[in-house]
């Protein structure tokens, strides 16, 4: 392990342990079910607590348990569906924080390491080295226009750090990839660093607006199709299928699922978006009013 005793010793108390629990009608329990458990970085010494979204959508109980197993009630404070972060608090003062850096200055090869939650008050550690910074896309609607990507393998729960050798936070882990060399996939650090005003302001959990079909889609051969819809939403709702090829929005050329991505984001919720389909040996026009995936879930 490239990271010293010592400062694994001073990171381990800031790592805690998030538990969620999520009601059966909420729509993301169909695909993320109903109990939920990751990992949280103290980012604030009053009880301030960085994770990643999908722990804490729709949740109504969330418990935050530290180091020592001490256990405290959580409050959502901001669902970022957009960076994929989450925030929450605990109303305990004095925690041990880890200190947010960009990650603009990170460079392939540089040397990290991971603390995860494993639950129970406990923490497990990984190094490895920065394999990948750029765009990376998901199934999901989802697409971070830089993402951090570690050669590091998760050693348990989404939402924990990604820290250089100094112990600053670059990253938050967001998903095991599982391929050669790219193990982790991280949300840089700037992703809320860039918006903390936003994050910490007042108002609903829901942060801002983001236009949003609800498919599942994955890209193959230049070629983007739809592999399944969320029930309700927008695009079951229009009438797309499992199988639909999206080759155009509003008459531009799809090649790749980044660029479906923002097509959509570039209109609003509420605008009636056309998708170019081929359906089998058909060519349709499709027009999907778009949601808000926001208001959706949040």
């Amino acid at each position: 392990m490239n990271a010293s005793v010592r400062l694994l010793e001073q990171v381990l108390p800031s790592v805690v342990h998030v538990r969620a629990r999520i009601p059966e009608r909420h729509p993301s329990a169909r695909i993320l079910g109903i109990e939920r458990m990751g990992s949280g970085i103290v980012i604030e010494g009053d009880g301030l607590i960085l994770t990643v979204n999908y722990v804490l959508i729709g949740a109504r109980e969330l418990t935050v348990t530290l180091l020592d197993k001490r256990e405290y009630q959580a409050k959502v404070v901001r669902h970022d569906f957009r960076s994929g972060l989450g925030l929450l608090r605990i109303e305990q003062a004095g925690l041990p924080v880890l200190p947010l850096h960009s990650s603009r200055d990170l460079t392939v090869g540089e040397e990290i390491f991971l603390v995860a939650s494993v639950g129970d008050g406990q923490a497990r550690v990984a190094d490895g080295h920065v394999t990948y910074l750029g765009p990376f896309d998901a199934n999901w609607e989802y697409l971070l226009e830089r993402a951090l990507v570690t050669s590091a393998m998760n050693p348990g729960l989404g939402g924990g750090p990604i820290l250089d050798l100094m112990g600053r936070v670059r990253g938050v882990v967001s998903l095991n990839l599982n391929e050669i060399g790219k193990f982790s996939l991280g949300v840089p650090a700037e992703a809320y660093l860039d918006q903390r005003a936003a994050f910490l302001a007042a108002g609903p959990p829901g942060m801002g607006q983001r236009p949003w079909l609800g498919i599942f889609c994955y890209a193959m051969d230049g070629h983007v199709v739809v592999a399944g819809l969320l029930p309700e939403a927008p695009g079951e709702k229009a009438g797309l299928r499992p199988g639909d090829v999206i080759a155009a929005v509003d008459g531009e050329k799809v090649v790749d699922r980044g660029q479906l991505y923002r097509l959509l984001w570039q209109r609003t919720p509420g605008a009636t978006v056309s998708l170019g389909v081929v359906r089998g040996k058909q060519r349709l026009t499709v027009g999907v009013r778009a949601g808000d995936v926001v208001e959706f879930f949040a």
